[in-house]
């Protein structure tokens, strides 16, 4: 039987400069006086990560190259973020005329790369962090070594669900736990066989992480979930573990390939 499930903020101070962040993910959570046990999951903002990581960009002194200045002229963009967006992301499928290339980026789909000019002083950008599963992977074992215990970690991320409005979280990176069950070939209440359904753990317990987390002035770079149903595990994890192959995807699939064409304004109910 399911049990129940705890999700505890953890606050940090705010910062705009490199910094220790294992230090202070340790330090934060001596402050609230939480003792990590077996089965945790710790979710870490990607944000305060890359922060941490020095990944903060000085917009004023990137060059925009011819490409990035039709971009956004295009979509109504900065010059230096599309710049940004051209070095950052995997892949750009297109954009919208408010500033916003759609792109994917370590298997995450998202706007701009993931590049973030919130919370971080003006006329500077935010870049994901560079090899978050290793990040992950190094915070896993520093906690670990601390406190004894076999824990999971999730480098989290806001996400805005395809035709909703609204952003929730994403796991950008995870390691210590299986960031997918899956349910294929198990009967469902009824006795009928699960076809295609994989549950999306790591992506699930972000969403839990991010609404105590916040999105503005919250200062809460940390949280810890307690209770949830995970599977521990040492074996190392990739984007390729998350990542549906786009020819699988309904949204990635169905879009780029068009082939219904009807009024946008039906959608609207």
């Amino acid at each position: 039987m399911p049990q129940p499930l705890t999700v505890i903020p953890v606050s940090a101070p705010v910062q705009d400069q490199p910094f220790d962040l294992i230090a202070t993910l340790n330090s934060s959570l001596d402050a609230t006086a939480i003792k990590l046990a077996d089965d945790d999951v710790v979710a870490v903002s990607s944000k305060y990560a890359s922060i941490a990581g020095n990944r903060i960009i000085d917009l004023a002194n990137v060059q925009p190259a011819k490409e990035a200045q039709e971009l956004a002229e295009r979509y109504k963009m900065d010059a230096a973020t599309a710049q940004l967006v051209l070095e950052e992301a995997d892949h750009i499928f297109g954009g919208i005329e408010l500033g916003f290339l759609l792109t994917t980026k370590g298997g995450v789909l998202s706007p701009n790369a993931g590049l973030d000019r919130s919370n971080i002083p003006s006329g500077k950008a935010v870049l994901l962090p560079e090899a978050p599963f290793a990040l992950a992977e190094t915070i896993r074992q520093a906690l670990q070594k601390r406190y004894g215990c076999r824990i999971g970690v999730i480098l989290t991320d806001s996400w805005l669900m395809p035709g909703r409005y609204g952003t929730t979280g994403v796991a950008i990176a995870m390691a210590g736990f299986q960031p997918i069950k899956d349910e294929r070939g198990k009967q469902d209440l009824f006795g009928n066989p699960m076809a295609v359904t994989q549950v999306g753990v790591a992506d699930s317990l972000a969403v839990c992480a991010q609404v105590v987390m916040g999105e503005r002035n919250e200062a809460t770079p940390f949280a810890l979930v307690r209770g949830a149903e995970i599977e521990l595990t040492d074996s190392p994890l990739s984007a390729e573990v998350v990542s549906i192959p786009w020819r699988h995807c309904i949204y990635i699939e169905s879009l780029t390939l068009g082939m219904i064409h009807v009024d946008a304004g039906a959608s609207a109910v």
